[in-house]
């Protein structure tokens, strides 16, 4: 049985991480002739390609973040779609503050 950090020794190594990287970009560009294809298919497929990419390349991570700065809503959306820890633990962060904003807003208005 592989352990996490067996598994993560085995991604590192550089041959691993440039074909997880490889396929990822295959997969983006495999998404535009899926995406004509009746249903939403090329979303799925493009999804795939940009989170085995945002997994191993820094440069697009720096890209990644600064389009999250820029478009926060959508940054949103491709969190949730990317499943990320982060965008789960912000979430919950911004739904409290939301909660307690509404709640001292009803304590004002008495």
């Amino acid at each position: 049985m592989i352990n996490r950090e067996q598994l993560r020794a085995f991604i590192d190594h550089p041959v691993v991480e440039w074909s997880i990287f490889v396929l990822g970009v295959l997969l983006m560009i495999a998404s535009i002739p899926v995406g004509a294809l009746p249903g939403p298919g090329g979303i799925f497929v493009f999804a795939a390609g940009l989170a085995l990419v945002l997994k191993t390349s820094m440069w697009a991570k720096r890209r990644y973040v600064d389009f999250k700065r820029k478009q926060p809503k959508i940054g949103r959306w491709t969190d949730w779609g990317l499943r990320r820890q982060s965008a789960r633990r912000r979430e919950a962060l911004r739904k409290e503050q939301d909660g307690t904003d509404e709640a001292s807003q009803i304590a004002d208005q008495r």
